[in-house]
């Protein structure tokens, strides 16, 4: 039977350097790599990853926690993470805790303390120190993504002064009746995104000497359902030419939330931007379709990113130092906002 020694020897590489080609643990240059996995396939070598983690004391494997697999950007981190393990030779476990506290109880403090991963991704949830410390003690490196996590490296935007970037665009374009689709309650979750974006909002708009009008601020659930309903509530009522009052403007939390607005001011025979300009916040793919202005997150990024830092941290142990990364993000305009008319 064809074992690594003899890979290494057809492929003019050390044992070691094999080994970390094929299990894809630790540096290895492309061109190493390319040539044992040309050796191996050659030879009809196939690593026993059963024998790899029974000598490494790993099991090629990261868990990844999620509070919905069904959102858009949750889907689009699971995305980023599986490809950079995929290409790393890892796999990869998903553990959805959508159902509430009490799945997400037996996920914490079951499921992830056995020997199942060698390490955690969390995204969006505000884990405890003392949850943290509970998997550090018995060896499994935790990366957050979304908000700070006490003595784990964390990957996040910053969604407040990125609130008020979006609203100071449109204040910059000569909006000053500028309205806000957030999200409800249940959407304060962990970190608290939609209060926090809400936060940067307000911010914007008293610097700016701009009152805060509570009835154009409006909540949905994230869709581009939900919004819709929403922005008919908050556009419908009025002639179209009529009432000044109508906002000129929309700030949505997400770019799903975005595009229900402009399929609502549709409805209403509002042009955007001419009658109305939106503004968004994510990336999704869709923003490109109806030309909308947001702000790119990137969370495939976020979520490779998420898998170099763990398997760094991985083949660096336990000194490697711990990280809150604000990660980049593209301001992308578009033909949704533009100078208000009147």
């Amino acid at each position: 039977m064809t074992g690594i020694k003899e890979v290494a020897e057809r492929a003019g590489l050390s044992i070691a350097t094999v080994s970390r080609a094929l299990s894809g643990r630790g540096h290895v240059s492309p061109k190493s790599r390319e040539r044992a996995r040309a050796a191996a396939a050659d030879l009809g070598f196939v690593p026993s990853y059963q024998a790899s983690s029974l000598a490494s004391g790993r099991n090629s494997n990261i868990g990844l926690v999620v509070p919905s697999v069904h959102r858009w950007y949750f889907s689009s981190v699971v995305e980023g993470v599986s490809a950079a393990l995929l290409d790393a030779g890892y796999d990869l476990t998903l553990y959805n805790i959508t159902e509430g506290s009490s799945r997400r109880q037996s996920v914490l403090n079951d499921f992830l303390l056995r020997k199942r991963v060698d390490a955690v991704i969390a995204v969006s949830l505000a884990l405890t120190e003392s949850e943290i410390a509970q998997m550090l003690a018995i060896h499994r490196p935790i990366v957050g993504i979304g908000g700070p996590l006490p003595g784990a490296s964390t990957i996040r935007i910053d969604d407040h002064g990125l609130a008020e970037a979006a609203v100071n665009h449109l204040i910059g374009l000569g909006h000053s009746r500028i309205a806000h689709m957030t999200g409800g309650s249940a959407y304060e979750q962990d970190f608290k995104i939609p209060r926090t974006r809400l936060a940067g909002y307000d911010t914007a708009m008293l610097a700016a000497g701009i009152s805060v009008r509570p009835e154009w601020t409006v909540t949905a659930d994230f869709t581009v359902q939900g919004a819709y309903a929403a922005a008919r509530t908050l556009l419908g009522g009025i002639p179209l030419g009529g009432n000044s009052e109508r906002p000129t403007a929309v700030f949505a939390a997400s770019d799903e939330m975005a595009i229900g607005t402009i399929l609502a001011a549709r409805d209403f025979g509002l042009r955007v931007p001419d009658d109305l300009s939106v503004i968004g916040m994510d990336g999704h793919e869709l923003g490109e379709l109806f030309g909308l202005t947001t702000i790119d997150q990137d969370p495939r990024g976020q979520g490779a990113l998420a898998v170099r830092l763990l398997l760094d941290g991985l083949d660096g142990g336990t000194d490697q130092a711990v990280q809150d990364i604000e990660y980049p993000t593209r301001f992308i305009i578009r033909s949704s906002t533009a100078v208000p008319l009147a």
